[in-house]
């Protein structure tokens, strides 16, 4: 009886001991880790536009990242009708959570470049279901709203060498530049990701080859994702310009 009491208060002074060091681990480093994943989400945004940043986003430090973020981009909170919300900063939308919501009550994160000589790019966040769960991205356009400069992409639980490469293989991404969103003639078309290869550069890019239902994913997410910002478009360019 004396070895069972032993074994037991061993086991329940072990268990509060671990419980104690997690606790202490996870509030210790809580700042640190919120500090860390604000940083890899605005790497995210800023991937959209590396081709227009003086230091590719994989070269910047940190406080690189930061800066860019304090000194050039302007943060805009949107609702469905294209009215900007005060108060609000884009960082703090989750886009995820936003996702759960009514179409018609869901807040859009917009962040816009400002650039050296006083061009914008206007980034747009995206978020849709892959093959095993959810895919999210960032696409960015020049001052026509039409044109992208540049894309990124993420998933939760893609298979690697399949779908997970929209973020693994940067050939997926780089494919968006120089791509529109509206035809000649303002009708919006969004970015098909076509099966067996694009025909029409300029409104398509490869599928990828096994990941079908990813790659169909990514399509619908940037048609219905993209098109939740033509209301605020509609606003700050001329409606004859933009139909959709």
């Amino acid at each position: 009886m004396e070895r069972t009491g032993y074994i037991v208060l061993f086991t329940l002074a072990m268990t509060v001991l671990v419980a104690l060091t997690l606790s202490f681990l996870f509030y210790g480093t809580k700042d640190q880790v919120a500090i860390n994943e604000d940083v890899f989400n605005k790497r995210a945004v800023l991937s959209a536009i590396n081709s227009h940043l003086d230091t590719k986003v994989d070269d910047l430090n940190d406080e690189e990242v930061l800066g860019i973020f304090d000194k050039q981009i302007e943060q805009v909170v949107l609702d469905m009708d294209g009215d900007v919300l005060d108060g609000v900063k884009a960082e703090k939308v989750d886009m995820a959570k936003e996702k759960k919501k009514p179409e018609a009550d869901r807040q859009l994160p917009l962040y816009v470049y400002n650039a050296d000589g006083g061009n914008k790019f206007y980034i747009l966040s995206v978020r849709g279901n892959g093959l095993w769960d959810e895919i999210w991205g960032n696409i960015a356009l020049e001052q026509d709203l039409s044109t992208v400069v540049g894309a990124s992409f993420d998933h939760k639980g893609e298979t690697p060498g399949l779908g997970a490469e929209i973020k693994d293989n940067p050939a997926f991404a780089r494919q968006f530049k120089g791509t529109k969103i509206f035809d000649d003639n303002g009708n919006y078309t969004s970015i098909n990701v076509r099966k067996g290869g694009a025909k029409d550069r300029t409104h398509e890019v490869d599928g990828i080859s096994g990941a079908t239902v990813t790659a169909d994913g990514v399509g619908e997410m940037l048609y219905r994702g993209i098109k939740y910002y033509q209301p605020y478009f509609n606003k700050i360019k001329s409606p004859s310009k933009i139909r959709g």
